[in-house]
């Protein structure tokens, strides 16, 4: 199944998220993404925070191995 434009967006600036979380930076992340991630699957709330599920851990990691 093709990805759509929207779902290739959020896979491509999925580790800069992952960064701007890990600094705190919830508020840097652009508007409608984070509730994308969720859809997904790819972050999870987790007691008020977010973190990366294992599916955004593997789509983290295949992001990395792609060549640019």
């Amino acid at each position: 199944m093709p990805l759509t434009i929207r779902h290739e967006n959020l896979r491509d600036a999925l580790p800069s998220t992952v960064e701007l979380l890990k600094r705190r930076r919830a508020s840097d992340i652009a508007d409608g993404y984070i509730d994308g991630y969720v859809e997904l699957n790819w972050l999870e709330w987790n007691g008020g925070s977010l973190r990366l599920t294992d599916t955004g851990h593997n789509i983290c990691r295949q992001v990395a191995l792609q060549p640019e």
